[in-house]
């Protein structure tokens, strides 16, 4: 049988971790809440630059069907752009 008092000790370890994990959580999220505004300005800013970069480059889509028609024999051609793997 286990003494009652090292169980109490124990549970109240664990509720002060969890404790400090809540409070470390709430800060991240009032950060989150500072900074998502800003991001979304940015991330328009980003798109609209993004948009005058592909309006710009109108030969891109050229250079990838190319691309595309020279590793089309079922392998992967030198030139390839490598693939980052995914993580689950």
């Amino acid at each position: 049988m286990k003494d009652i008092h090292e169980v109490l000790r124990q549970k109240q370890t664990k509720y002060a971790a969890l404790g400090k994990q809540i409070e470390m959580l709430q800060q991240a999220a009032e950060k989150l809440r500072e900074v998502a505004p800003l991001l979304a300005e940015n991330d328009d800013e980003d798109n609209a630059v993004l948009t005058e970069v592909d309006e710009a480059v109108p030969h891109s889509d050229a250079m990838a069907a190319k691309a595309g028609a020279a590793g089309s024999g079922g392998t992967a051609s030198k030139g390839a752009r490598p693939t980052a793997p995914r993580w689950p």
